[in-house]
């Protein structure tokens, strides 16, 4: 169980990912954009070491409008885990450090170059953990929903590659690829055929709620 510490963070996450995701090949906004935090879950590490994290932002008060009409280029959803000390051979994949009030330097990766955040997804796909709240220690989120139609745990995952809008993990010698989203559809639904798939939802500029697909298991 993570245990959430109310305290401060220097640089906070959204300064980070403010001058990350426009590195990012998926990501279509602005070059220096004002990003809100609107939303995501968390996950436990059984281990109990890394922070794991699925956090959902918004290009400010431009960013989503809704399922009718809406400019899902302005949503993204970024994995990341928090680590104290540095992954080995993940230099690639840092966003960035921070100073934590309580915890000290913490080095945050994005998540999908982390084995332990992959490890838990499909976990929470095959149903053998579940979403937690971002901001609560010990309260499942309720507006993850998941589910999965495949025979058994999925064996493993290829390298992460990363396309116009999502991040995809060829799941080796089963004919199968993971697809987390990193640019949110509101509205969006799995496709046809989907093994398994995980949705959630986070809070628009207009302060209603939207949904969306996060992450789908499907044929290749």
């Amino acid at each position: 169980m993570a245990l959430i510490h109310h305290t401060t963070l220097k640089p906070t996450k959204v300064e980070l990912l403010a001058g990350w995701l426009p590195t990012r090949p998926w990501y279509h906004g602005p070059a220096a954009p004002e990003l809100v935090k609107a939303g995501g879950f968390r996950l436990d590490d059984p281990a109990g070491e890394v922070g794991i994290e699925f956090m959902v932002v918004t290009e400010g008060a431009g960013g989503a409008e809704g399922a009718e009409g809406a400019d899902s280029s302005g949503v993204y959803l970024v994995p990341l885990t928090y680590r104290g000390a540095p992954l080995a051979g993940a230099e690639h994949a840092l966003v960035g450090t921070m100073e934590h009030g309580v915890l000290g330097t913490r080095w945050a990766y994005d998540g999908c170059h982390d084995p332990v955040l992959t490890a838990g997804l499909l976990a929470l796909i095959e149903g053998r953990t579940e979403a937690q709240a971002q901001s609560i220690t010990d309260a499942p989120d309720r507006e993850v929903e998941r589910s999965y139609a495949g025979e058994g745990p999925v064996p493993g995952l290829g390298a992460p590659v990363d396309t116009d809008e999502s991040t995809e993990f060829a799941v080796p010698g089963a004919g199968l690829v993971l697809r987390l989203r990193r640019v949110l559809e509101p509205g969006s639904t799995p496709p046809d055929g989907t093994a398994g798939q995980v949705t959630g939802a986070w809070q628009q500029p207009d302060g209603t709620r939207a949904r969306a697909v996060f992450a789908t298991l499907g044929r290749i």
